[in-house]
């Protein structure tokens, strides 16, 4: 079988071919954007894969429903549209999570006391557990992902982040509903 130029590229090499590509040939005057969120995506694809390779579903569950698990843990019962906007889920995926998670005795759903229509999901006690010993092990992993960055470039990528996302004016971000 013979190799094209393609089988040689890896990640990094495929950026700096883009870069270059849509410089040279097609006259894209910023690829730093390009750059940018192609690292971005790419550094949280990894990352999102990796923690839910080698702590969630390697103990029977998912980064979703950590996710939810994780919100109602530290944040309390709450509405399920609420829930959805803070895991950064749509409200459907929500209600398709936790159905189960309800049967499996993990969560708790009761009526809205002042919206028939909407349901407050709460852990229950064997939620809890489950949510502290998970935290544990996805912890460590969290530990050894950014101890490859000093406490100074930590807290300087989450301030970048936290300006990329937030408080766009300037156009309107699809989110989630």
């Amino acid at each position: 079988m013979s190799t094209t130029p393609s089988d040689r590229l890896d990640f990094w090499s495929f950026v700096d071919l883009a870069k270059r590509r849509l410089s040279d040939e097609f006259g894209v005057s910023n690829v730093r954007a390009t750059e940018v969120l192609l690292s971005l995506n790419r550094a949280s694809g990894v990352v999102t894969y990796d923690l839910e390779s080698v702590v969630h579903r390697a103990n029977g569950g998912s980064w979703a429903t950590f996710r939810i698990m994780y919100v109602l843990w530290l944040a309390g019962p709450m509405e399920s549209r609420k829930l959805a906007e803070l895991t950064g889920m749509s409200r459907a995926a929500v209600s398709n999570l936790t159905g189960p998670m309800v049967k499996f005795g993990l969560l708790s759903r009761e009526s809205h006391d002042k919206d028939g229509r909407s349901v407050i999901l709460g852990l229950t006690d064997l939620g809890r557990e489950e949510i502290a010993a998970i935290f544990t092990r996805h912890h460590r992993r969290e530990i050894e992902w950014v101890s490859k960055l000093d406490p100074d470039e930590q807290q300087t990528l989450v301030r970048l982040l936290n300006k990329l996302v937030s408080n766009r004016d300037d156009f309107e971000i699809a989110l989630r509903r």
